[in-house]
Order: structure tokens, then C-alpha cells, then sequence
């Protein structure tokens, strides 16, 4: 395979970044969308995004892969005080976006697990149902990338 196909595999997974038209090396396999540019800019980081209560608690936020592309735009959410959530993360529920246990089928060898949240108040949040998010199970605007706007159409 030639070196450039290789790149741009590894770039569309998450593994590079593009910094001012060359290709640098990430330590950690996330894209940050900030004003439609790929950034360096941690994803906690990012203002405006909402905080898990359970994020410390779990590591499936932290997974290292990408669900199912299953559309390109955020979904709006009415979150209670103190319910548990648990946001599908491998993009196969039909209950999008939160999660309908379909990665339990043995037969799709999913190997996602949801991500759960609380929060301390009732709150409004969007979800993102790219499921390419850098902030699971926040939206942080990745959907706005060519490659998630074209995989949808």
C-alpha cells in the first residue's frame, strides 16, 4: 500500500492531525473540531460542553474506537436530575441516541459499550449522533468534517 493511502487511514482514524498543512503525531486518538479546523486542543478543554457526572467513573467514554456513523447532526436532550443515561456509543441502537443493548447481539461482534452520564440538575444537552465525538456522549461539533457530511447523504 502506498505511504500516502497509509496516512490518510490513520489520518481518518484518528490517530494524526492536520496542523497548518502537514501531518503531526498525536498521543491520543481524538479529533478536536474548533471554528471548522482540525486542533491540537484537548477536548476537555473545549468551552460550552457539559460535564458527566459518571465520566471519572467509567472508561467507556474513553474507548478507543468509533461507532457507526448514524446521522450528521446532534440530537437535542432533556436530561432529569440524577437519572442515569446510557448514550450508544457503537451507533447500532434503534433507539438512538441512547442505547438499546443491540451491542450485546454476540452475532454483530460489537465490541462498543455505552457511555453512561448523570447530571446534578435538569439541563438540556446535545447529544452527538455522529458518534465520532472527542467529548462522548457530548456533541463537540466533529459532524461538521467533510468525511462524516459525505459518509451521510
Amino acid at each position: 500500500m502506498k505511504m500516502a493511502a497509509k496516512l490518510m487511514i490513520k489520518a481518518l482514524q484518528g490517530r494524526f492531525l492536520f496542523s497548518s498543512s502537514k501531518l503531526t503525531r498525536n498521543s491520543s486518538p481524538v479529533f478536536s473540531i474548533i471554528s471548522n479546523s482540525f486542533s491540537s486542543k484537548p477536548a476537555k478543554d473545549i468551552p460550552g460542553l457539559p460535564k458527566n457526572r459518571l465520566e471519572e467513573f467509567s472508561s467507556a467514554s474513553q474507548q478507543a474506537d468509533f461507532g457507526v456513523i448514524y446521522d450528521k447532526k446532534p440530537f437535542k436532550f432533556s436530561a432529569v436530575k440524577g437519572k442515569r443515561y446510557a448514550w450508544c456509543a457503537c451507533g447500532k441502537s434503534k433507539s438512538q441516541p441512547l442505547c438499546d443493548g443491540t451491542h450485546r447481539n454476540p452475532h454483530l461482534k460489537i465490541t462498543m459499550r455505552p457511555v453512561h452520564f448523570m447530571f446534578d440538575e435538569d439541563k438540556d444537552v446535545w447529544l452527538c449522533n455522529c458518534k465520532q465525538t472527542s467529548r462522548r456522549p457530548f456533541c463537540d461539533g466533529t459532524h461538521k468534517r467533510e468525511d462524516i457530511q459525505a459518509a451521510i447523504r
